[in-house]
């Protein structure tokens, strides 16, 4: 299933994302990721979740970051969750496009049973409609 935590800067949405986190860390009887664009998180979340960050690897776009995705997943099976913070510096600000990304990893969310969460830094009434269809606000 794919979550949003929506508002703007300021809002609260990576301290909820990091409660989030450590609380999936607690309770999974599997791996927690946390997807980052820079080491913003390192000593917040548990160093049980396993941290990503995009910029080590280049990951800009959509399309490099479902690529990423896909692969953290292909290469372990044993994932529950997938945590997102700052969705927007990473992915870009093409809201059709997210959507369209959303989408994509709504089938890949159900087809391996993880749950993937993302911070969006926007009010929600800028998002296009068709986000919704495959993703809920949390």
């Amino acid at each position: 299933m794919i979550k949003l935590i929506i508002g703007n800067k300021g809002s609260g949405k990576t301290k909820r994302l990091i409660a989030l986190i450590n609380e999936a860390v607690e309770n999974s009887n599997g791996t927690v990721v946390c997807i980052e664009k820079s080491p913003l998180l390192t000593y917040e979340v548990t160093h049980k979740a396993r941290l990503i960050e995009t910029e080590r690897f280049g990951v800009e776009g959509c399309d490099a970051f479902y690529g990423m995705v896909c692969g953290v997943i292909a290469q372990d099976h044993d994932i529950t969750e997938i945590f997102v913070d700052a969705t927007f510096k990473i992915v870009g600000r093409d809201y059709d496009a997210f959507a369209a990304l959303i989408k994509k990893l709504s089938k890949v969310s159900a087809d391996n049973e993880i749950d993937i969460v993302f911070t969006v830094s926007e009010d929600e009434d800028k998002l296009p409609a068709a986000l919704f269809e495959n993703a809920e606000k949390i």
